[in-house]
């Protein structure tokens, strides 16, 4: 693993996960109460003792620029192991903001080819999965392949979403697709690539050189032309892995956690998921307070109910107050007398007393983004105050800062939207 260079792509928008992603990038969003979702592949990196790796930012960066740091969480932070973070800059005539996941690696060709690296693992910082690498490279060199893709089986008619591939009997890829209407095939790609260094390099810029004839993607133009003219392969991934590019899917995936027997196992030893953070004090109690099946992350206060939930650090949840189903990030405050069914509240939200939140009907979607907004969950941005006593439907979004907004308000009816008047300075970390 000493000759594997990583680059993991973590610039996205990620525009479906509505305002969780809108003052960060979506690899920076929270998941499983005290992680962030970038923390799965720079965790999969150290668990395969890779030790270069590189991550590509783009889209406002700082909150996950904080977060990684010198990479010390990850044991990237010494002599022998080493952590860049890339952003794109201006200043010759073929650099620019990166116009695809190809071309945000291209910009950074010189990293490549300065590496003493024999293959290129490109990763997507923005998927909820625990695993070690080196399965998938020792298959890649076994199989004398140019580039070998990870794949994943998923219900045919949930195939439409992703890449899909088609592979013979020795696991060769022999059809791609990129979104198709009718897949043909269950396997998708997952946005885990292996490259041969030099082979990354040359297909790379004979895709640079295409200029508008390419989308400069590896999904939509790398896999597809390539896998005509090279050996490339699919490596069959069996464990659990989500992209959480939706509202529901984000939400599900922090609900799997819940079961008795959950599909991702965060206590396993030899795959640890790792974060950075400072040691917070240990979660407090109340004698009223009952929970059943949720996560509690350290530092949280739990004086109400809490039913499966998933719990970050900060959090104080009053005696009266209850929360079931939902996902509570740090330092929200649920004053007594709330109630919260099946949300997701972004950081420093305050839930004033008496206040139903996520209430009525699930079947009709938010009449602004009907199209990710649409499966019951309401959603509260950074730093929301909700009055006391307000009623808040299901399917609802309320932007990030929105206090005054709502203090006029007798309810907000299923399927709202309520954006803050002007953008306070302070929700751009």
């Amino acid at each position: 693993m000493q000759n594997v260079l990583a680059m993991i792509l973590a610039g996205g928008q990620g525009d479906r996960l509505s305002i969780l992603s809108e003052q960060r990038a979506k690899p920076a969003v929270v998941f499983g109460g005290q992680y962030r979702i970038i923390d799965f592949a720079l965790s999969n990196c150290a668990n395969s003792s890779i030790t270069k790796v590189s991550v590509l930012t783009q889209y406002r960066p700082r909150s996950l620029v904080n977060h990684i740091g010198s990479g010390r969480a990850w044991g990237l932070d010494n002599l022998d192991n080493s952590l860049q973070i890339l952003q794109p800059y201006l200043g010759r005539a073929d650099m620019d903001w990166y116009q695809g996941t190809a071309d945000a690696v291209y910009q950074n060709l010189y990293v490549i080819e300065e590496s003493r690296a024999r293959e290129v693992l490109i990763l997507a910082g923005d998927h909820i999965y625990l695993t070690s690498y080196r399965n998938m490279i020792a298959y890649h060199r076994s199989q004398a392949a140019d580039a070998t893709v990870a794949v994943y089986a998923v219900p045919r008619e949930e195939a439409h979403r992703f890449g899909v591939l088609d592979l013979d009997q020795n696991g060769r890829i022999i059809d791609f697709e990129e979104k198709p209407a009718h897949p043909r095939s269950p396997w998708v790609s997952m946005g885990v690539y292996v490259f041969n260094k030099d082979v990354l390099v040359e297909q790379l810029q004979a895709d640079a050189d295409l200029g508008d004839q390419s989308k400069h993607d590896f999904g939509r133009d790398i896999i597809p032309r390539m896998y005509r003219t090279h050996r490339v392969f699919g490596y069959q991934y069996q464990s659990y892995w989500r992209d959480v590019g939706t509202i529901e899917s984000y939400w599900r995936s922090n609900m799997d956690l819940l079961s008795a027997n959950p599909p991702l196992n965060l206590e396993d030893p030899d795959l640890r998921l790792r974060t950075s953070g400072g040691v917070l004090p240990p979660t407090r109690f109340g004698p009223r307070a009952h929970v059943e099946d949720s996560l509690i992350s350290p530092g949280a206060r739990i004086d109400g109910k809490v039913y499966r939930s998933v719990i970050s650090p900060g959090v104080h949840i009053e005696e009266g107050a209850e929360v079931r189903e939902s996902v509570i990030q740090h330092r929200c405050v649920i004053r007594a007398g709330a109630r919260i069914d099946k949300c997701i509240l972004d950081k420093e939200v305050t839930v004033g007393a008496n206040v139903l939140l996520g209430h009525g009907d699930n079947s009709v979607p938010n009449f602004e983004r009907p199209d990710i907004v649409n499966a019951g969950i309401s959603v509260v941005g950074k730093r929301v105050v909700i009055p006391s006593g307000l009623t808040v439907g299901r399917n609802v979004v309320i932007g990030p800062g929105v206090s005054e907004e709502l203090t006029d308000q007798d309810a907000l009816e299923t399927g709202a939207t309520v954006h803050p008047t002007q953008m306070p300075l302070h929700l751009f970390v």
